[in-house]
């Protein structure tokens, strides 16, 4: 860690603490140049992977747009927002642990589709009805079918 005072890159860790959420770790350093004392914080950064689209392109992922897709796959069905907020933590966790700088964005469909299959068999179909681009009617009976399985 490189001094703020004198620029001098030897430092000696002499305190560290945890803080009270245990998310982040307090150091008190002291320079061996100047002997002067400072504190700095060290935090875990997370960093969601970048989407690559089906047309090549890339988008930082956003978990707006993906509550966006559950609210509008859930409108008007019986699935409370608590519901909700747990299985889009589960898909950001999930995107997390893949430890990927880029993933496809069908990825992020199909862990969409998984979700709302355990939520409701309605908005699982109507998300995949515009997700896998339904063009007939045998399309939506062939999804059905599919969650009887």
């Amino acid at each position: 860690m490189k001094c703020p005072f004198c620029g001098a890159t030897d430092t000696q860790v002499i305190d560290s603490r945890v803080n009270e959420e245990g998310d982040s770790i307090r150091r008190r350093r002291r320079c061996q140049a100047c002997n002067k004392r400072f504190t700095t914080y060290e935090v875990v950064e997370l960093r969601m992977p970048q989407l690559v689209k089906s047309n090549g392109s890339r988008e930082e992922f956003s978990r707006d747009k993906l509550r966006v897709g559950f609210s509008r796959a859930l409108h008007k069905r019986p699935v409370s927002a608590e519901l909700v907020d747990e299985a889009i933590e589960r898909v950001v966790q999930k995107l997390l642990s893949l430890g990927e700088k880029e993933i496809p964005a069908r990825q992020v469909g199909e862990l969409v589709m998984n979700e709302l299959r355990k939520l409701d068999k309605v908005a699982y179909i109507r998300f995949a009805s515009v997700y896998r681009s339904f063009q007939d009617v045998d399309d939506f009976r062939d999804a059905i079918k599919d969650l009887d399985k």
